[in-house]
């Protein structure tokens, strides 16, 4: 036991620079172009869909945030909020990126989850329709409290000082730190238990059921289930087409934003499942390809 804790603290450990950078990198863009990407969603209705799969594809659910409370107020379209979600990876890419070695991967999970939150979006706008209530420009602004917040309380846009800039990404690394530890952790001690050979058995890797299953965890909305998805990829328990599936679904806070924000609840199950399904049905995609 003491040796799985050892080892799960090493690899993480190792993990904390390139966090840091990364997370500094993306708290300057959340800042800098937050409230940019809440006029262009607005804004631009017909684009919406690919402005919304292309800034979904920032690490962090901050952006899923803002795209939930615009919805809820019928500032973008289903399949807008849907491009976001699809496009979203939450914490995954920070750490497939704190691993330069997989800098391919990372590049071709986000031009896969790209193309789904683009196909996606703009076909349930085909299917289900495009228009929503269009208010008056001078009500756009300023949006619900949470849309002007990130996944941990903290402003997506606004002034901000230099200590600010530093000091939540360094306490969004450390929280990350913890979740990879508690995660590789406890695959580790799965590993030890029933071998590494036969993790991805356990894991149902290979079945038509591992995507159902990815899914369901990227459900949770909270970082740590785009952690977990991560790490079993990375340590060989999920197939690609499995990962594409659970993070195609992990939205993050975004999820939480809109169950609260948006009062028709018959809506937001609607859209639930149609993240669902769209996810699950790119996984199997994937699989079925790559097998």
């Amino acid at each position: 036991m003491y040796d799985l804790l050892v080892d799960a603290l090493v690899d993480s450990a190792a993990l904390l620079p390139f966090l840091l950078v990364i997370y500094c990198l993306v708290e300057f863009f959340e800042r800098r172009f937050g409230k940019l990407l809440e006029e262009m969603l607005a804004k631009a209705p017909r684009a919406g869909v690919l402005v919304g799969a292309i800034f979904g594809c920032v690490p962090q659910c901050g952006f899923s945030v803002v795209a939930s409370a615009l919805y809820a107020r019928r500032l973008i379209s289903t399949g807008t909020l849907l491009a976001v979600f699809l496009a979203t990876s939450d914490e995954a890419i920070p750490v497939f990126l704190a691993q330069p070695e997989k800098g391919g991967l990372v590049l071709r999970l986000l031009v896969v989850k790209l193309t789904i939150g683009i196909v996606g979006g703009y076909a349930v706008d085909l299917l289900l329709g495009s228009r929503r209530a269009r208010p008056k420009l001078k009500i756009i602004l300023p949006l619900a409290e949470s849309a002007e917040r990130g996944c941990c309380q903290h402003h997506l846009s606004g002034e901000s000082s230099r200590w600010q800039l530093f000091t939540h990404p360094l306490i969004h690394t450390l929280k990350v730190f913890f979740f990879i530890f508690a995660v590789a952790f406890g695959l580790n001690y799965l590993i030890a238990q029933v071998g590494e050979a036969n993790l991805g058995h356990v894991l149902l890797r290979q079945s038509i059921f591992q995507p159902f299953l990815a899914a369901l965890i990227g459900l949770i909305p909270n970082c740590a289930a785009s952690v977990a998805i991560a790490e079993a990829f990375l340590k060989g328990g999920l197939g690609f087409g499995s990962t594409i599936a659970g993070l195609s679904c992990s939205a993050g806070l975004g999820l939480l934003v809109l169950f609260k924000e948006n009062h028709d609840l018959t809506d937001t199950v609607r859209v639930l499942g149609l993240l669902v399904t769209i996810g699950v049905l790119a996984g199997l995609l994937i699989q079925l390809l790559y097998n």
